[in-house]
């Protein structure tokens, strides 16, 4: 399966906007029981890209969508302004194919260029796959929440895991530089 990595456009957001209702209907990376329609996913896509964070495509030699990634905020208080949290949706047909770990690898360069010092993984269902991409690219287990969503008639449990970028801790950011500037 051969296919490019490009920033995310409103033109993609039919298409994000199914695979990630696939994704809510089907799996548990999601705790969203019903599927956010297009207008929703237009408004959630501009508030992420507003705050200019990465949101990125994987596009098929045919000009279908593999999938999607971006980063956003894990918390909104100001101390918080160095780490994000990465999301993953993936169409059916491109799982297990190597295009979320593409995916993953562009977002942690485009965090870390942006001057971000920690990613946070928040993995619902503690799916295995998405577990393993991310340890695949140097994410280390932070932690385990039991019991945290009730989906599909299960509890599921909320994995936690974190990369460095950067100078991760090291050294201290720029602060007039973003994610410095508030």
């Amino acid at each position: 399966m051969t296919f490019s990595i490009r920033d995310a456009t409103t033109a993609d957001l039919a298409a994000i906007t199914e695979i990630y209702r696939d994704s809510v209907l089907n799996g548990t990376a999601s705790y969203e029981i019903a599927p956010p329609d297009l207008p929703e996913m237009t408004s959630r896509q501009a508030g992420i890209l507003e705050k200019g964070y990465p949101y990125i495509v994987a596009e098929a030699d045919d000009g279908s969508l593999l999938g999607y990634a971006y980063a956003s905020a894990f918390r909104t208080r100001p101390a918080y302004r160095w780490l994000v949290e990465d999301s993953i949706y993936l169409a059916p047909e491109a799982r297990g194919r190597g295009v979320g770990k593409a995916l993953l690898k562009e977002l942690l360069t485009r965090c870390e260029t942006l001057g971000f010092r920690q990613m946070v993984a928040v993995i619902g269902g503690a799916s295995p796959a998405s577990i393993a991409v991310h340890k695949s690219l140097g994410f280390e287990m932070t932690g385990t929440l039991k019991g945290t969503g009730f989906k599909h008639g299960k509890w599921l449990d909320t994995v936690l895991m974190q990369i460095a970028l950067g100078e991760g801790k090291e050294t201290d950011p720029d602060l007039s530089a973003y994610p410095g500037t508030l």
